[in-house]
């Protein structure tokens, strides 16, 4: 396939819970970003801390030679998809987080039912 912008590609060799380390993938071209891992979770097209590491511009459990690039590759997500969509996932963290700090429990329903 002849690509007419520029494509980046990117693998790193990731310490998991397996023996051996995953191999985490990215491809970048033109504003399409894709990434894969080899863990259970990636290879069922799941949420992959290994990849979400790595665009977040951790370089923990890398083991691959290239761990300078951790940076330039988190960089790729900008004006992709991709950037909109872990935007939105962040958001919902937050108001997740903020939920979980109330204290409203179900034993705070039962007590209002016997008052």
């Amino acid at each position: 396939m002849l690509f007419k912008d520029k494509t980046d590609t990117a693998i790193f060799l990731v310490q998991g819970s397996a023996i051996e380390p995953y191999e985490v993938s990215f491809l970048k071209h033109g504003n399409n970003l894709n990434a894969y891992c080899s863990c259970p979770a990636g290879m069922n097209g799941q949420h992959c801390k290994h990849i979400f590491g790595i665009l977040e511009v951790s370089s923990k459990g890398v083991v691959s030679d290239n761990i300078d690039q951790v940076k330039a590759v988190a960089g790729w997500r900008h004006g992709t998809d991709v950037e909109e969509a872990l935007f939105t996932l962040k958001g919902w963290e937050l108001k997740m987080a903020k939920l979980k700090k109330e204290d409203f429990q179900p034993k705070d329903v039962a007590k209002a039912m016997r008052e």
